[in-house]
């Protein structure tokens, strides 16, 4: 046992329950994931016996005792790289990712992603989230999506906000500059979503994909482009492009979900420009609507358009407060 490790006793009242519930009820901080490898790395003890299991059960007057390593250095590097902090406290951050950044490290993308900056940016601030000290990213962005993203510093931060955002408490609005102007200025999509058939690396909406729910409203339009208030209610991989896509107004300037006959409703000089001027999806999470995890006060952030954005809508005559 290292001398910085944590150490929580417990007694149980229960009459009979499984450690690991027993464990979630009462070290809220903690995810069952994480509480369940302490298990399994005999960090946990029953009346001093170790070598349980997540189901060996707990009753009353059963002494508890849970060993919580300190957290092990994370393989990813900090960077030192700008970041846009819109909100932070003690708990948590919301940060303004640009355009072109990738979250989390990954194949082709190992350095300059949002995780390593972060880590140089909350030096001694993080706890250890999983066992490792690293920020807890609650949702994602596309790499090529721009907009507001919520960081948790704690593992209890994360679980509460990961919670949150599963019982859809959590409300993101996002700017869409689309092709076309749909037939109705607001409207709900309620389509599956899952894996192309064909496509393996691009979603699409297939019958036994996930649920997935949007609903967009019409800001403005001009030239045959419209700009879109988006809100989703689920947060499937891709899924406001999938969407859009899917309904024959599929996102400028997005390379990989395209209706090819988009671009003949557009003059030459348009797409001269947006080839020149806008090199990813139109795609930016304005806004952030949410109950701290903690104090449970109310987080209620609002993101600029970045200036590739902001300058497109002004070449397109379409104006946007």
């Amino acid at each position: 046992m290292s001398k910085n490790s944590k150490i929580i006793k417990l007694l149980s009242t229960d009459e009979i329950d499984r450690v690991d519930v027993f464990l979630k009820k009462n070290i809220a901080e903690l995810s069952r994931s994480r509480l369940n490898q302490l298990i399994r790395d005999n960090c946990v003890s029953i009346n001093d016996k170790k070598s349980i299991k997540p189901s060996t059960k707990v009753c009353a007057g059963d002494q508890i005792q849970v060993v919580i390593p300190p957290p092990e250095k994370s393989f990813i590097l900090p960077e030192k790289i700008k970041l846009k902090v819109i909100f932070e406290d003690e708990h948590l951050l919301v940060v303004d990712k640009p355009p072109g950044m990738v979250i989390h490290p990954g194949a082709g993308n190992t350095k300059g992603t949002l995780v390593s900056a972060l880590l140089y940016y909350c030096r001694g601030e993080l706890s250890g989230i999983g066992g490792v000290e690293r920020p807890g990213i609650v949702h994602r962005l596309d790499k090529d999506t721009s907009g507001l993203v919520i960081v948790a510093k704690s593992d209890l931060a994360h679980t509460k906000l990961s919670s949150a955002l599963k019982n859809r408490k959590i409300e993101k609005k996002y700017l869409a500059l689309v092709h076309g102007v749909p037939k109705k200025l607001s409207n709900k999509i309620s389509l599956p979503i899952g894996r192309h058939p064909r496509h393996r690396t691009k979603m699409a909406v297939v019958n036994g994909g996930k649920n997935a729910f949007t609903s967009f409203q019409v800001l403005a339009n001009a030239n045959n482009f419209s700009l879109l208030s988006v809100n989703i209610m689920t947060g499937r991989t891709h899924q406001i492009r999938v969407h859009l896509h899917h309904i024959k107004h599929s996102i400028v300037c997005d390379a990989v979900y395209v209706n090819r006959d988009n671009s003949r409703f557009s003059n030459k000089d348009i797409n001269k420009y947006l080839e020149k001027n806008l090199s990813r999806q139109a795609l930016h999470a304005r806004s952030l609507k949410f109950r701290h995890p903690i104090t449970s006060e109310e987080i209620d952030v609002v993101s600029e358009l970045p200036i590739d954005f902001k300058n497109t809508l002004e070449f397109l005559g379409i104006s946007f407060q």
